[in-house]
């Protein structure tokens, strides 16, 4: 370990967890390097939609908890004059009812009700939720991180041996498979259409019989459409056949999407792991490893909360 390492912590991951994580680690006076493969434009978290909900992950009360502290920091953001890239958006979260939904979330967010028969055919309910702009949001933690002090550097890791820290944060999301290594860890590909807003400022999700996801997103760069979970597919690559029957499956729901022009095409691969592991660990000589991964399609639901956890696992 160099003499310049000794006291400081190294995220590694880029995300955006791994950027929160070191955010707030930083502005509670850490010295904080992260060390990322891709810029923060070309991660996982860049490609997401991204509607603040706990979708695939687990432990659900957990999760909960971590997105109920999440929605804090969304709600003061998009109130804020900060061009953090978060917007309160009012829609529909289909095949989902008024009691499961209150259950949690009772008092929580107001408004929140069942949707009519004019917002959507089925079972749903109406919310006013953080809808984020990835394009925007990252850049706003990477500049926010280093206002704090925070260095990021580009670099490739393959083993925590590596890493000349006393501290090691990993939250390397689907590289923790290799570098933990865990084998738990599990990519559910996700793509995505980008087209040229009709019209529509509402958001809308929803879950046909044959488990068939149809999402419609409107962010400031148009109207992203969804979605695919297939498990354990590794492919970057947006598939034509696929984009075709998102937008159809979309234009299902909201016919004025059939004729948008498409704008672009977007693949990720959500980190999934039967539960988020967020604990603990040492290194073989002994030094801290803390885990902050695992966290599915939720990453920027529960980001935040981790994040804090993470934070007080550091500091013991």
């Amino acid at each position: 370990m160099t003499s310049e390492s000794r006291g400081e912590i190294v995220v590694v991951g880029g995300g955006v967890v791994g950027l929160t994580t070191a955010l707030i680690l930083a502005e509670r006076g850490a010295s904080v390097r992260v060390w990322t493969r891709d810029a923060v434009e070309a991660t996982t978290s860049a490609v997401a939609g991204a509607l603040w909900w706990p979708y695939r992950i687990e432990p659900v009360a957990a999760a909960r908890a971590w997105a109920l502290r999440s929605l804090e920091v969304y709600e003061d953001l998009a109130a804020g004059a900060e061009p953090a890239g978060v917007r309160m958006v009012e829609g529909v979260l289909g095949e989902t009812g008024l009691d499961e939904a209150d259950g949690w979330l009772a008092g929580r967010v107001p408004g929140l009700r069942a949707s009519t028969t004019d917002e959507y055919a089925g079972t749903g309910i109406r919310a006013r939720l953080p809808l984020i702009d990835m394009p925007a949001h990252l850049p706003w933690l990477r500049e926010r991180f280093v206002t704090a002090g925070g260095v990021i550097e580009a670099r490739t890791v393959s083993s925590f041996s590596e890493v000349d820290a006393p501290v090691v944060v990993n939250c390397a999301g689907l590289a923790a498979r290799e570098l933990v290594p865990d084998l738990s860890v599990r990519p559910v590909r996700g793509q995505l259409v980008v087209v040229e807003n009709p019209g529509i400022d509402t958001w809308l999700v929803t879950t046909d019989a044959a488990g068939e996801h149809a999402y419609l997103f409107p962010q400031p760069g148009g109207l992203v459409l969804g979605g695919t979970s297939e498990e354990d597919a590794w492919s970057l690559e947006p598939d034509p056949a696929t984009a075709e029957a998102i937008i159809r499956r979309c234009a299902a729901l909201r016919p004025e999407i059939a004729g948008a022009r498409v704008l672009g095409h977007r693949v990720g691969l959500r980190p999934t792991r039967p539960s988020v592991r967020l604990e603990r660990d040492a290194l073989p000589d002994g030094r801290l490893l803390v885990h902050n991964y695992g966290h599915g399609g939720a990453g920027v639901t529960v980001a935040w909360g981790c994040a804090e956890e993470a934070a007080r696992l550091v500091s013991g």
